[in-house]
Formats: structure tokens, sequence, C-alpha cells
């Protein structure tokens, strides 16, 4: 928490911290033979325990913050025939993931370029359904769908919310996992049900808390307090709160102009937070990436 309030203390003060870009590049072999370390995009699970937290809102602007600083980012819409990336943009997209099994579509056919830099999948139901492909259409989505790492530095998959089995399934998958909740009891009670799903699932959690909605510090302090005393307790999962995010009326105003609020009211304080989250996220600690863009994509589609 105090790391973000350092980070917002300069975004306020005009003076932002520098970014680099990262460098993609394919698996090679040296003078000597040996092989060099593939890099591959992170991949960023976003989450929630119940819907109406600001889920989808957070990745959209987030995916724009992180553009500004130079990132290339790609949004997979996965909050399963909701489409709520298309109305937080204003856009409406005419092909989705499933568009992927027609052999005359290609990835850059359903990678929309949406406004305010924002490239996206619309989901549909095709990684909900994955378990009822056949193992030829998993094959299928997965050779196209691993396109997307030479056009990303950083995947944000905008997963449903609670804690469904495919929703389980993306966060096991992903690299780390945004969960992000307001100071509500009912949200605060959700959260930890994700977090305890979360843990009965994976070996090495890489989970990361973000407050939405929070009036001052003393509330960001008491609700990051109470999660994280309670999974370590309970879980045995530890909780790094990665940010926070004021209550703003200019949220609220930019969606329902359907312009996210980096776009339309990129000096709000609201927006300022999520900037500082985007630079936590850049220039914080250095993440491992375990198992990239394929791996996610091979534990989904259990290729």
């Amino acid at each position: 928490m105090d790391d973000q309030a350092a980070r917002l203390r300069l975004l306020v003060g005009d003076k932002k911290p520098g970014s680099g870009v990262t460098k993609l590049g394919k698996s090679v072999s040296d003078q000597n033979g040996q092989q060099e370390e593939h890099f591959s995009p992170r991949t960023i699970a976003i989450t929630s325990g119940k819907g109406g937290v600001g889920k989808t809102n957070l990745t959209v602007n987030l995916a724009i913050a992180l553009g500004n600083m130079g990132k290339r980012v790609i949004v997979i819409d996965a909050d399963m025939g909701m489409a709520n990336v298309d109305i937080l943009l204003g856009t409406t997209s005419r092909v989705n993931l499933m568009s992927l099994l027609d052999p005359d579509v290609e990835l850059e056919n359903v990678l929309l370029r949406g406004p305010y830099g924002v490239s996206y999948i619309s989901g549909g139901s095709g990684m909900e359904h994955a378990m009822e492909m056949t193992v030829a259409e998993r094959e299928i989505l997965f050779r196209k769908l691993a396109g997307c790492e030479e056009w990303a530095d950083i995947i944000l998959i905008d997963t449903g919310a609670g804690i469904g089995n495919n929703v389980l399934d993306f966060l096991a998958s992903a690299d780390e996992v945004l969960l992000i909740t307001t100071p509500e009891p009912t949200a605060l009670t959700d959260a930890y049900a994700v977090m305890k799903g979360y843990s009965n699932i994976t070996a090495n959690p890489n989970l990361k808390l973000i407050v939405n909605r929070v009036i001052d510090e003393p509330e960001i302090r008491e609700v990051v307090g109470t999660l994280s005393r309670t999974a370590a307790r309970f879980l045995k999962l530890p909780v790094e709160c990665l940010g926070y995010i004021y209550d703003d009326k200019l949220m609220i105003k930019s969606v329902r102009q359907q312009v996210p609020i980096m776009a339309g009211y990129p000096d709000a304080i609201s927006a300022k937070c999520i900037s500082s989250i985007a630079s936590g996220l850049v220039n914080g600690r250095q993440e491992k990436v375990k198992l990239g863009w394929r791996g996610f994509l091979k534990k989904i589609f259990k290729s």
C-alpha cells in the first residue's frame, strides 16, 4: 500500500517513473549451441469474487495505462457471454474466440483494435466450453491463439466473477492473478472465497489484491489487513496489495459514457490510481514467467 502511495504522489506531481518496453523473442541457440531463454508475454488473470466491483473496468483502463507506458497489451474477454469489454469501449464485435475454428479465420481477424489503443479478443463461449471441444478443435485454437505472444508484452485475461470451474481454471493457468474487491462485507466474503479456491488448486500462488472504491487510507488498511491476515491464518496464502482506487464520481460518469476513465478523464484521482497500479506491475518486483502464454493455453485446452 505504501508503494502505491509513493507512486501516486509521483503521478499527481507529474513525475512519472520511467518505463521500458519488453523485448520479445523466441528460443534460439547461441554460438555454443546452448538454448537461450524463451521470452513470453506476462499472462495476468483479473478476477473478482462477485460482479459489480469494477473488474472489467479495471482491465480495460489498466490496458490503456500499460499502453501509455509503452507496453503492448492484449485483453482476452473471458467473462463468457457478457461482452463487457465491448460495452465499456462502446464497440460491437462480430467475431469472437470461437470464430477461430473457421479455417478461413486467423488470429488477426479476431484480434480487434478497439478505441484508445486497446487490442482485445471477445471470448464468446470458447474457453468456457474448452473441455467439450474435440481434440482437433482444441489444437486449432491453441495454434492460432499462440500467435498472441508475437503481438503482446502483457496479456490481460478478464475472467468471470466467482469460483466457477472455468474461472478457477483461468486462475490456475495464469502466471499472475489480480483480485479486485471493494470494502463492502459481501464483496470481502466473496473475495476470500476466491482466495480459498485459488489456494486449493495451485502449489505456487501469485495473487495480488486491488481494493476499489475506497474512501481513505484507514479503510484501505482495514480491508487489506483483514483479508491478508485471514488468508495467512487459514489458507497459508500470502496476499500482497498491489494498489487501490479511490471512490470517484468521474469513474461512474465515464462508465455511463462508455469512455474509459484513462481516456476521458486522465487527471481524475481514480485514473491516477490505475496509472500507479500499472507502474507497480511494470516497475515493481520482477515476475518470473512460469508458463507463459503457451503454457496457459496448454492448461486451458489440455493440449
